[in-house]
Formats: C-alpha cells, structure tokens, sequence
C-alpha cells in the first residue's frame, strides 16, 4: 500500500481528477494549501507598500493506493498536471503501513478499496 502525496497547481485540480478517474482511482483528499519552491514567490505593490509574496496557492492531493495502483496514479497526476513550466508540483510516494476502514474494520488492502 502507499501515500501518495501531491502538490499541484490549483487549476489542474479537475484534469487530474479527471486523469485519475480514467485510471479507476477516485477516493483522494484535497486541501488547499500554500508553499514557496523554485518560483520563490513575486513582488508586489498594494497601496503603496511593496511586499514579497513567497508563498503561492497549492491544491495538496493525498491518494492511498494498493500497490498494483501507485504507477497509474503518478502517471495520471504529471500527465494531467504538467505544464512544463517552474511550479507545476511535486509527488511524494510514502509506504502505507496500514489501512483501517472505520466502518466496517477492514485491515490493509481490503480496506483501501
């Protein structure tokens, strides 16, 4: 089982939704969230006083996936989210140690779905 977790550009949120859904991977959390990489921000002007912006809008995806589910869900995420440009994200695969399903009590790949 892994963690999949992504930061992506706010604007690709639907094409990579739409990209995993295409793989069969529906079940994700997002959060908004905000951070500073390679773009390191901008400069900006409000009513006078100037100030830097280091910290753009992100959509955080978490995603746990079967094993047989991580390679798809990778590709999906960069082929949908991938721009080209500084700031189209990260992923970060983390190994699932285990997974409860709170309903029903089901343990490990069962209860990922």
């Amino acid at each position: 089982m892994k963690l999949i977790i992504a930061y992506i550009q706010p604007h690709a949120l639907e094409a990579v939704k739409e990209e995993l859904s295409k793989k069969d991977i529906a079940k994700m959390s997002v959060t908004n969230s905000l951070g500073c990489g390679a773009q390191m921000g901008y400069h900006e002007s409000y009513r006078g006083v100037e100030f830097d912006v280091n910290l753009l809008k992100k959509v955080r995806l978490e995603i746990a996936v079967n094993d047989e589910f991580a390679d798809a869900a990778v590709e999906a995420i960069t082929n949908a989210a991938r721009t080209g440009e500084i700031g189209d994200g990260k992923i970060f695969i983390i190994n699932l140690e285990e997974c409860i399903r709170i309903r029903t009590g089901q343990k490990g790949p069962e209860a990922i779905g």
